[in-house]
């Protein structure tokens, strides 16, 4: 008797799917029953150029292996496109089960010397790829009482790192969209999380590794396999998941739940506040309790396991 797979009967988007995290997430869910619409307008890390190569290559590795998925070029960083995206699996498979927003570019660059144009390609892509995505996505999930978002986002983000300011801004960004997706569309039977994934890809081998601690960094990084991030993502778009709204991270053979923002302390005034007593009173004593100015370096700061 053939074991039942974990996604058998599922449809599953993924985008940027033609390599590194994308690819092996893409490629397990397929091992694990899904068909798969293997997005990727195959641009450079920049998100210039566009290449149908990277797409298809995933599709006929799948097939290779006796699965079932079709490519899509389409970009995520426009609405209409990013709904063929959605379409494609429809009208190829009939359903939508799952999206899974990859997608991603990197234009870094230290906030003082960003550009405009830098700023916007990053935040189109991020985050609303990942709006338009599941926009599209919603509207079937909501008429079939059920559906799965997994949203990539990064420690960039969550705790902060040099020279991102597009980045990281636009991975917190998803971090509170797929908690009001997860809010707005609970009483569907739709569910909503993120991932934070370490991984070396081509959208970390840009990172500078001068010093000797940076090269040590960079040299951890190498340990840490994209593979390593899809079971969970093939986790979460199960049917056997019921978690919503939380925001992972995975390192290595290490899954991580992350803390979201809640009150920590406070101070109280029964006459109310002016500016020199929040400056004398205030301040001092929520001083304790600030967070340092960390890189994503610095708290996840040991050897992967």
């Amino acid at each position: 008797m053939t074991k039942q797979k974990i996604l058998d009967g599922k449809v599953v988007v993924v985008t940027g799917a033609g390599g590194g995290i994308g690819r092996d997430i893409a490629l397990l869910m397929a091992a694990e029953g899904a068909r798969v619409v293997v997005n990727d307008i195959g641009a450079s890390l920049a998100g210039e150029g566009g290449d149908a190569g990277p797409a298809q290559r995933v599709v006929d590795e799948i097939r290779a292996a006796g699965g079932e998925a079709v490519a899509n070029t389409d970009s995520v960083a426009e609405s209409a496109s990013a709904a063929r995206i959605v379409s494609t699996a429809v009208e190829h498979f009939g359903r939508i089960d799952a999206v899974v927003n990859n997608a991603g570019i990197l234009r870094d660059r230290f906030f003082h010397k960003m550009s405009v144009e830098e700023w916007d390609a990053v935040i189109k892509v991020h985050l609303y790829g990942a709006y338009y995505v599941s926009r599209a996505a919603a509207t079937h999930f909501k008429e079939q009482g059920s559906g799965a978002y997994v949203h990539m986002t990064s420690t960039s983000g969550l705790i902060g790192n040099f020279g991102q300011a597009n980045y990281s801004a636009a991975k917190l960004g998803i971090v509170a969209l797929s908690k009001s997706i997860a809010l707005d569309m609970q009483k569907f039977g739709v569910r909503s999380n993120c991932i934070a994934p370490f991984a070396w890809s081509r959208m970390t081998d840009s990172i500078p590794a001068e010093t000797e601690a940076e090269k040590l960094r960079v040299e951890r990084m190498k340990r840490m396999t994209t593979a390593k991030i899809a079971p969970l993502a093939v986790a979460l778009a199960s049917d056997a998941n019921t978690a919503s709204g939380q925001i992972f991270a995975v390192r290595s053979n290490e899954i991580f739940l992350i803390s979201q923002p809640r009150p920590e302390r406070s101070v109280h005034r029964s006459e109310g506040w002016t500016p020199q007593s929040v400056i004398e009173h205030a301040l001092p004593a929520l001083q304790g309790s600030f967070y340092d100015l960390d890189r994503s370096s610095d708290v996840f700061c040991w050897d992967p396991i």
